[in-house]
C-alpha cells in the first residue's frame, strides 16, 4: 500500500523571493514623507529596522524623489512604528492625513504587503506624454496642434 502523494511538485522560492516581488511593487507617489520610530533596543524592532532598509533601495526611491525618509531613533521602549503623510490629493481620495503601522508584531514581507495595499494604489496615475521619434512625425504633431 502507498501513500498518496499531496503537495505541490515544486517548492516556493521562499521568504527572500516573496519581499523582493513586493518591493518591486511598492510605489511612493502618494506618499510625500515617511517616519520610521522604533527603539533599538526592544526586541520586536528588527522587521521595523530591515524595512527601513528597504525603503531606501534606489529602485523605491526613484519611484518618487520628492518623498522624505525621516528615522526617529528613541529609547523610551516605544513599540516601533512607520506613519506615511500622504500628498494632499490622496487626502482628498482618503479623508485622512497620514497612514501609520505599528510594526511590533509584523514582519518585514506583512509590512511590504500592507504598503502595497494601502500606498501603492494611492498613486495618481501618470499622463501620457507624446514624443516625435522622427522630424516626419514632429512636423504631423505640429500641425495638428495648430487646428
Amino acid at each position: 500500500m502507498s501513500i498518496y502523494y499531496s503537495g505541490t511538485l515544486t517548492r516556493s522560492s521562499g521568504i527572500v523571493s516573496a519581499i523582493g516581488k513586493e518591493l518591486k511593487r511598492v510605489n511612493l507617489k502618494g506618499v510625500k514623507r515617511i517616519t520610521v520610530t522604533f527603539d533599538p533596543f526592544a526586541a520586536n524592532v528588527k522587521s521595523t529596522r530591515e524595512f527601513l532598509f528597504l525603503l531606501s533601495v534606489p529602485r523605491v526611491t526613484q519611484s518618487n524623489p520628492n518623498c522624505l525618509l525621516k528615522t526617529d531613533v528613541v529609547c523610551n521602549r516605544q513599540q516601533p512604528k512607520i506613519k506615511f503623510s500622504l500628498i494632499e490629493s490622496a487626502q482628498e481620495h482618503l479623508k485622512v492625513k497620514d497612514i501609520q503601522f505599528l510594526s511590533s508584531n509584523l514582519n518585514t514581507l506583512e509590512l511590504l504587503q500592507l504598503c502595497n495595499k494601502y500606498l501603492s494604489v494611492l498613486a495618481p496615475e501618470e499622463e501620457e506624454k507624446l514624443s516625435a521619434v522622427t522630424k516626419s512625425a514632429a512636423k504631423a504633431f505640429k500641425k495638428k496642434e495648430r487646428r
